[in-house]
């Protein structure tokens, strides 16, 4: 099976980008966990200050699957209920190249 990954931009309400990234945290703790996944990072755009980013890589699909089923996207709901200011834009993604595939 091939790796799968995604990218996703979280729109953000005015000024909270500190405080929604440090209440994330919870999720990123619980992908430390999942076997599965290889990367699950967040970020920060200086020039979008009302959004956050996160780059995900999965082994396979089974895995992405998993994730999602996850303890870490069950708390994420509160969270962005009450951070996000809008749906997340998401892409899912099939990585082809590069270094560390």
């Amino acid at each position: 099976m091939s790796k799968v990954a995604i990218w996703a931009r979280i729109p953000l309400k005015p000024g909270v980008r500190q405080e929604a990234a440090k209440a994330l945290q919870v999720a990123i703790d619980a992908a430390h966990d999942e076997e599965g996944t290889l990367l699950y990072i967040l970020h920060e755009n200086g020039a979008d200050p009302d959004a956050l980013f996160f780059y995900d890589l999965y082994a396979d699909s089974d895995a992405l699957t998993a994730h999602s089923a996850g303890e870490g996207m069950k708390a994420m709901g509160p969270i962005l209920k009450e951070y996000a200011a809008g749906r997340a834009e998401m892409q899912i993604l099939t990585p082809l190249t590069g270094k560390g595939l």
